[in-house]
């Protein structure tokens, strides 16, 4: 790994996208000022969907983007978590200070209400869409530019190369994409999955996640990683991207990596941005990346004729360079690497779930073949044979120029102390609805239950099961994730409906309502994948069109009722049934359907497939019923139970299943 020499940019038909660079810290930040990357993104150390890295303070942020500025660099902020209702004016003061005294160039967002804050605090740079948004519908995009003023939506990773063509052939002149050509690949679907929040109220929509989805986990003796994916890598197919003008950025990720990392695949990205016709810097460039010190790369969906499978369980799926196995004894472990490694490089010894699991800096370089004994505190020793793995380095060529931009930076100044300028103005309630109504949700059509709303998961086997009259009075149910290539087809399926005279529906993205064109003559109502956990995104919601809020399950007792107190719109919640831990595109090939799995923990779920999405259930049911007068008392109207089919071979277990509710969402 020796200093990357650049070449003579070559020419690139077509306006450039950007190489849009991850930065978890300092080092990080200063590493991609240094590679050239076109744009930085970035969070605070709080309101960021990447808690897990050390992220900035505020004056530290503030003096980083004027240097990116004074080089030419737009800064993106994320703040892309869902919020709860009483960080709306935290969050509201904090956008406030940002945008006095850092002014980034764009801020990246999850929650419905971020738009709304944002300009209320007089913020006037471009709003961006999340990946943990989910926005997955072309036909939505034109509306969205309009009605929330955004400027950009991040594609999620899943999306095919014939999909991300639907959706920038739907996109308005002012409205931009930005899609991730590197990184990391969740195993649930971009904004769908809540395994570590429903393990312990660790959110990975609120940046917390704590990656329940890459333990072993044991179906029928055989014990794996089931739903560890490899990481994403488009490579040499970003060629694809430069013919898609809306295209806006390539994105990297990586906020929880080192500065190597982002200095190694930004060089990369742009040496394939701006060079990729030529053979050598191809090679060179794909040399950087399997330097980079990331999970062995997939292309996962990104070709439809030609799908990957991101899970390979015959593939270590550990992050960083395998650089050697422990050898020796307890009493004196060893590893004897297989490249030379360098003073300050970072270690991890095993997986986080091993016995024995650590990390730790050099202290000294090593030769190839050479001997370091690791130092483990008492009882934590690795076991014999665990892989050693290189996760970050500093070369002197890459700590030189982290020193040099270093030394550009400008303290910006801001006062001690002042006086809060922002406050939080909610309108008043919706009045409350003085009756309450259970609504039983179930999969296939079956004997309606007595005093209850029926609701049915839209399929086509529903449509053809459902009466005419019986259509006409169920709610109807649409799935998590509808992508570009179904839009046509749901269409088709919506229009089947209303004819037979149905006019209920919920739905479970909020995008989802561009596919109603006279929503204001309907009900329709927000599910609870669309994540609503706060009074100013049940209001964005409502001036898309929508009449009614399923609120977002994940939330604790405190947040519910709190929500309820402002909300402009009735509510409901998912009071039981069986709630997933994510969804998801794929599936391990060698994981059965409908066959209960088990983790270390001894943690139980199967798997299920329901249209084109994998639904992952725990084998014991969310269950709030004991709650329900509770909420009914704090002004919920709808009580939702979610009736699932459960395979014979899985047995539902008693336990308690009141999720966040008393420990609340961290």
């Amino acid at each position: 790994m020796n200093q990357i020499v650049r070449r003579k940019p070559g020419s690139f038909k077509g306006p450039k996208p950007e190489i849009l660079a991850p930065a978890g810290n300092r080092d990080s930040f200063l590493a991609a000022l240094a590679a050239g990357a076109d744009a930085v993104y970035c969070g605070l150390k709080s309101f960021s969907a990447r808690m897990a890295a050390k992220n900035f303070q505020p004056a530290e942020f503030a003096g980083l983007v004027d240097l990116a500025h004074r080089q030419s660099v737009k800064v993106y902020l994320t703040v892309n978590t869902l919020i709860k209702p009483d960080e709306l004016l935290p969050l509201g003061r904090q956008l406030d200070w940002v945008n006095r005294y850092a002014r980034p160039d764009a801020l990246i967002v999850q929650d419905l209400a971020l738009p709304a804050l944002a300009r209320h605090v007089g913020y006037d740079g471009e709003i961006h869409l999340s990946t943990l948004a989910n926005v997955t519908m072309p036909a939505m995009l034109a509306r969205m530019a309009k009605t929330m003023g955004i400027q950009r939506v991040v594609l999620p990773r899943e999306l095919n190369i014939e999909e991300v063509k639907q959706m920038a052939a739907a996109c308005p002149p002012d409205l931009g994409l930005e899609i991730f050509v590197h990184g990391a690949l969740c195993y649930g679907v971009s904004g769908r999955c809540y395994w570590s929040s429903f393990l312990g109220g660790k959110s990975g929509l609120r940046g917390r996640c704590v990656q329940p989805c890459r333990r072993i986990y044991t179906q029928n003796r055989s014990s794996q990683r089931f739903f560890a994916c490899q990481d994403f890598s488009l490579d040499v197919l970003v060629k694809v991207l430069a013919e898609i003008p809306q295209l806006r950025a390539w994105k990297i990720e990586g906020r929880k990596k080192g500065p190597h990392y982002v200095y190694y695949t930004v060089t990369a990205y742009k040496m394939l941005r701006d060079e990729g016709h030529d053979a050598q810097a191809k090679k060179t460039a794909l040399e950087l990346l399997e330097q980079a010190l990331g999970r062995r790369g997939t292309h996962y969906n990104f070709l439809p004729q030609r799908p990957q499978n991101p899970i390979d369980i015959r593939t270590d799926s550990g992050s960083g360079m395998l650089v050697g196995t422990v050898h020796g004894g307890q009493d004196k472990p060893y590893i004897s690497p297989r490249i030379d490694l360098l003073e300050g490089d970072k270690l991890r010894v095993g997986y986080e779930d091993d016995p024995g699991h650590q990390t730790f800096d050099l202290s000294r370089s090593v030769p190839k073949g050479g001997k370091f004994y690791l130092k483990a505190a008492r009882g934590r020793a690795p076991s014999k044979a665990a892989s050693v793995f290189l996760i970050d380095r500093r070369e002197s060529f890459l700590a030189e120029a982290i020193k040099k931009m270093e030394k550009l930076i400008d303290p910006v100044r801001v006062p001690s102390e002042e006086r809060e300028t922002f406050h939080l103005r909610l309108p008043p309630a919706s009045p409350r609805q003085p009756h309450t109504r259970l609504m039983h949700v179930l999969r296939y059509p079956g004997q309606r239950i007595r005093q209850t709303s029926l609701a049915l998961w839209m399929s086509d086997q529903t449509l053809d099961r459902v009466p005419a009259t019986q259509a006409a009075h169920a709610w109807w149910w649409l799935p998590p994730v509808i992508w570009p290539e179904e839009e046509t087809q749901w269409q088709q399926r919506l229009a089947q409906l209303l004819g037979k005279g149905a006019r209920r529906f919920v739905l479970n993205a909020p995008w989802q309502i561009s596919l109603f064109s006279r929503p204001e003559r309907l009900s329709l109502w927000a599910g609870p994948f669309c994540n609503i956990a706060n009074p100013v995104a049940v209001r964005a919601f409502k001036l898309l069109g929508g009449q009614g809020v399923i609120v977002s399950p994940e939330l604790g007792r405190d947040d519910m009722l709190q929500l309820a107190e402002k909300s402009v719109l009735p509510l409901g919640v998912v009071v039981s049934g069986q709630w997933p831990f994510c969804v998801s595109r794929v599936l391990a090939g060698e994981l059965k359907l409908g066959q209960p799995f088990v983790s270390p923990h001894g943690e139980q779920g199967w798997a299920e497939r329901h249209g084109s999405l994998y639904w992952i259930y725990p084998n014991w049911p969310l269950n709030l019923r004991a709650e329900q007068n509770t909420l009914t008392k704090a002004g919920y109207r709808l009580f939702v139970h979610l009736e699932e089919p459960v395979p014979k071979g899985v047995t539902i277990k008693k336990r308690p299943g009141n999720w966040n509710w008393e420990i609340g969402l961290k």
